[in-house]
């Protein structure tokens, strides 16, 4: 082992909460520039403004969350050089992940037409609204290339294990989002053009900010001792590999929770509300639970990279310990104040009943998927993401059986049944695959000290 890292101790507890807490501080205030979009459209004078905006972030959240290999395939790549102490491949990761980021977003310039046309063709909204969400998706499109950016920025400081500047890089993202919002929309009147525009203006200064967050951790790093080319034949092999692989996953995993949705609404309209509604807390529990995710993709990473059996060990154990014991915390608060949750949410009386029949179903969430995210935290930070992808089809392939043979005979609790299903198959296949990489590092770590 080479490098400053490679005396370090093995990942204790409070090393693994150091990590997580930016993390879902920072996961919390994302959900606040929904809030502040919809506040500020709700002082407009046509309802028409709020549903635009709430279609066009809703259009791109599903079209940007097809790039999130940026993210989770750059984290993987830098932690395993980060373990190892070379600065030098840590550089020429970014520098990959940018280029990348920069021409897929490049590419979606060039398609906004085509893809506005098909988009809002599909939705299918009033006059207003469509005239209103396309002025939004004109500004806003323009992001694309920043948003990619910042996926390839936040993973490479995941993978430097420098979550505070994580949050530091979120806050000041969502931060100047919400000001640029209450800017122009209240004060200078530009309607949904000011809140797309405040998401353009937002987007790029976190680019400028996460560069330089960056670039002055790596200065403390030691020089490189050989200078990896970007467009180095096998470097970039793999980068498409990992990508390639982690972007089939995640269109998997956005394809089930759309059939989820899709299906409620097929049982019927009351069960698709309560669905919508009980739905918010798993997207709760995601930012909790996250944090431990992105705690274990940079600790299992930089173990991987220096090949110790020890921390890999120490950061499987750690980070999934202390993750379980927040899901039974949220387990245990979606039992106590669930009721709470779907009565804040809606005023609809047949909502708030049928909702709480299908509560159980939330409150035995987080125990099942607190597993399938910890694994994924520990496949994207060893890279082995074909073992994701296999995982990911086959629990898809399950997950839509399971909806078809449970819904009919069961209703809407055979749709819930069918998810947790999904969730545990999830972590079943990741787990089946897990002792792999444990047979890996013991026939590749180096020996211990002093055995000759």
């Amino acid at each position: 082992m080479t490098g400053t890292r490679a005396h370090d101790p093995p990942p204790g507890y409070a090393r693994v909460w150091g990590l997580a807490w930016p993390i879902i501080l920072s996961n919390l205030s994302v959900p606040l520039v929904g809030a502040v979009d919809t506040a500020v459209m709700g002082h407009m004078p046509d309802p028409a403004y709020i549903g635009a905006v709430a279609i066009g972030a809703s259009l791109f959240s599903v079209l940007y969350w097809g790039f999130g290999f940026l993210r989770m395939g750059t984290t993987g790549f830098v932690s395993q050089a980060f373990g190892v102490g070379d600065g030098g491949e840590i550089r020429v990761a970014l520098q990959r992940a940018l280029i990348l980021a920069l021409g897929l977003g490049g590419l979606l310039w060039l398609l906004q037409w085509p893809i506005a046309t098909i988009a809002f063709a599909v939705i299918d909204g009033s006059e207003s609204v469509e005239t209103f969400a396309r002025a939004y998706f004109d500004i806003r499109i323009w992001s694309a290339p920043a948003v990619l950016a910042n996926y390839a920025l936040l993973g490479t400081l995941i993978g430097l294990q420098n979550t505070r500047a994580v949050l530091v890089h979120q806050l000041v993202l969502n931060g100047t989002n919400i000001g640029l919002d209450l800017l122009f929309v209240p004060v200078l009147g530009w309607g949904v053009e000011g809140v797309a525009l405040a998401s353009v203006i937002a987007e790029f200064t976190a680019v400028a900010l996460g560069l330089w967050l960056i670039l002055r951790q790596l200065r403390l790093l030691p020089p490189a001792t050989r200078v990896p080319r970007v467009f180095e034949r096998d470097a970039l092999l793999a980068l498409l590999a990992v990508n390639g692989n982690i972007m089939i996953r995640t269109l998997c995993l956005v394809g089930c929770f759309f059939w989820f949705a899709a299906s409620g609404a097929r049982i019927g309209e009351l069960e698709l509300a309560a669905n919508a509604v009980l739905i918010q807390l798993l997207f709760f529990l995601s930012y909790g639970l996250d944090g431990f995710a992105h705690a274990a993709e940079g600790l299992a990473g930089s173990a991987w990279g220096r090949r110790s059996r020890t921390h890999f060990a120490a950061a499987v154990r750690t980070t999934t310990v202390s993750a379980f014991g927040v899901a039974v915390a949220f387990t245990a608060a979606y039992a106590t104040l669930g009721g709470v949750f779907i009565t804040a949410m809606t005023d609809l009386d047949d909502v708030r009943a049928a909702a709480t029949t299908y509560l159980p179903w939330m409150i035995a969430a987080p125990l099942v998927a607190v597993w399938s995210f910890q694994l994924d935290g520990i496949f994207i930070g060893t890279t082995r993401t074909v073992e994701m992808r296999n995982a990911m089809l086959i629990s898809t392939g399950l997950f839509l059986l399971a909806v078809w043979w449970l819904v009919p005979p069961l209703g809407n609790h055979g749709l819930w049944l069918a998810l947790m299903l999904f969730l545990a198959v999830r972590a079943l296949t990741l787990g089946r695959y897990l002792p792999r990489l444990y047979r890996w590092l013991h026939a590749h770590s180096p020996p211990p000290p002093g055995s000759g």
